[in-house]
């Protein structure tokens, strides 16, 4: 059964800006520490819905109020909605645990909009269809308090790398400061101060644009290890070109959508030399994170899909070599995969209890605030 006292058992569900599937995780948690890590499981989108949510990033240009759904993008909500139920029932059954083992699911959706500027910001995923179908408290909506509050609403996984940080054990506990870094689709920062400053602002594209250069070339999702891109060369007029945009040197930090960076254009490069330049960039603009922290970290931990790169994870070990160590999440005994979703889980307890989720280093709001929309799920008995 569901755990009883101050710890609780959530599931954490999280589709990126990647777009190529489902990340859950469960975790134990009362919402301040970490107090165990579960399982986690990834399901994939099949190639024609992957396709289809990408169509629907043209649809949701159109929209000028979160409530809006033009186009095919009211289908979209019901089927991902019902993609992640199945993930939950799937996963559920593989580890022979039912809907009252579980007391609330942090459900994020996908992000198809987000124009920090203008205060908007969409995630397609029906919250009260997913309560009702699992039978299981859902905690969703998380960013859109933020944004009401004068901040960007995002990125939200800081407050959980700070608490995964807390807990560094081995040859890194205490090796501050530490920069988690998550290379999903867009590359988002956290820094840990020794002193216990907490900031974290997005860095720049992260796989998105190398996805898409590869799917357009080669006709695959994306590039596994960065094999394409170890064939290819920088091209640095090309490079140069993307790490000139003002979105680098602006004091402002701003949280970016999906289409604010766009894959280059046919003629500019070959398949293997777009790759590699587009790692190269990705690996750039992590380093040129550096200029807007307190202190250079001495530890860089990488998370999400972009850490199997080997040419991103080169490329930043060069940029970052004379200041710090560059390891990925599993070298700190850590799930790299499912980091997100995890913190999708104890951002959703954290709700629960009114805990803030958001500070002014993290996405600009005023002051540390709370967020998240509550549905309750139709228990049995």
């Amino acid at each position: 059964m569901a755990k009883e006292g101050k710890v609780k058992r959530a599931i954490g569900l999280m589709s990126g800006t990647s777009m190529d599937g489902v990340d859950l995780a469960l975790v134990d948690t009362d919402g301040d520490a970490v107090v165990a890590r579960g399982p986690s499981r990834f399901t994939p989108y099949e190639a024609g819905f992957r396709k289809r949510l990408e169509a629907g990033l043209e649809d949701a240009k159109q929209i000028t109020r979160r409530e809006e759904r033009p186009g095919d993008l009211a289908g979209l909500e019901t089927e991902l909605t019902d993609r992640h139920a199945a993930a939950v029932e799937a996963f559920l059954a593989h580890e022979k645990l039912g809907a009252g083992d579980i007391d609330v699911i942090g459900f994020h959706g996908q992000t198809v909009l987000h124009r920090p500027r203008q205060g908007l910001t969409v995630q397609l995923g029906d919250g009260a269809g997913l309560a009702a179908r699992l039978g299981i408290d859902v905690v969703h909506d998380l960013r859109a308090r933020d944004m009401e509050l004068g901040g960007q609403g995002a990125p939200l996984a800081p407050a959980y790398h700070r608490a995964l940080a807390a807990g560094l054990s081995g040859e890194w506990e205490g090796k501050m400061p530490v920069a988690f870094v998550n290379i999903g689709g867009i590359s988002n920062i956290t820094y840990i101060g020794a002193d216990g400053t907490l900031l974290a602002f997005d860095s720049g594209p992260g796989n998105a644009l190398i996805d898409q250069w590869v799917a357009r070339h080669a006709g695959i999702p994306y590039d596994s290890g960065g094999a394409i891109a170890s064939e290819g060369r920088v091209l640095s007029g090309l490079a140069n070109r993307y790490l000139s945009s003002p979105f680098f040197t602006a004091t402002e930090r701003i949280s970016l959508d999906r289409n604010d960076f766009l894959p280059p254009e046919d003629y500019e490069a070959g398949l293997e030399d777009g790759a590699r330049t587009l790692a190269f960039v990705t690996a750039a603009s992590i380093g040129k994170a550096q200029a807007h922290l307190p202190e250079k970290p001495k530890l860089w931990v990488l998370t999400g899909g972009g850490r199997h790169n080997r040419m991103v994870v080169e490329d930043l070990t060069v940029a970052t070599r004379h200041t710090g160590q560059v390891i990925i999440a599993e070298d700190a005994g850590l799930n790299g995969d499912s980091i997100e979703a995890e913190a999708w889980a104890w951002l959703a307890v954290r709700s629960l209890v009114g805990l803030p989720i958001t500070y002014p280093g993290t996405t600009g709001v005023k002051a540390p605030a709370t967020g998240g929309v509550l549905v309750r799920g139709r228990r049995a008995g």
